[in-house]
């Protein structure tokens, strides 16, 4: 049970949807952001951004946002789950495009610190192939989940266990975005 009364059954809202219902002038702008930054154009596709958000959110240990965006990456990448796991188990290992490994390692450093990311992460991704937005995009992504996770975890929101409910997520946010009220 979340340490407040978010005056909604969390088992009907849980995770951030609870807290988003709560405060409808804060979630706006909070579901506003996460359409930009993981549906908005990019040339990065919707999936790799959502991976970057579970990525994070998995450094975090915020069980919520991590299951739902690992979700969400997954329906949106051929690989699907597989590859989200690989990434999560092993980022040197997993079978990803080095532009994306290296987008990946600066997002990670974004979770320790932003003080983290290095003019060699940075170098990295470039040689890779990451421009300028890719990359302004991935700490914006991590940084905005850094702020999720603590939302989310801060008012101790509860997580599902049935996998099948953020699968279910994942097809609404697929069809009708964030900013979307249903």
């Amino acid at each position: 049970m979340a340490h407040i009364d978010l005056g909604v059954d969390e088992t009907m809202f849980p995770g951030i949807t609870g807290p988003l219902r709560f405060r409808a002038e804060t979630a706006k702008p909070l579901n506003e952001l996460a359409e930009v930054l993981l549906r908005g154009p990019n040339s990065l596709p919707p999936g790799e951004r959502e991976l970057i958000a579970a990525y994070v959110s998995g450094l975090n240990e915020c069980t919520f946002c991590c299951d739902s965006h690992s979700a969400f990456a997954a329906a949106q990448l051929h690989e699907g789950m597989t590859l989200v796991e690989q990434v999560r188990a092993d980022l040197d290992a997993a079978p990803v495009p080095d532009k994306l490994r290296a987008l990946l390692r600066i997002a990670g450093a974004v979770s320790e610190s932003g003080r983290n990311v290095t003019d060699d992460l940075v170098k990295t991704a470039r040689e890779h192939g990451a421009t300028d937005v890719e990359i302004h995009d991935t700490v914006l992504i991590a940084a905005a989940f850094c702020m999720y996770n603590r939302y989310v975890d801060g008012l101790g929101t509860l997580a599902p266990t049935d996998t099948g409910m953020y699968a279910e997520a994942a097809r609404r946010i697929i069809d009708h975005g964030y900013t979307h009220r249903g």
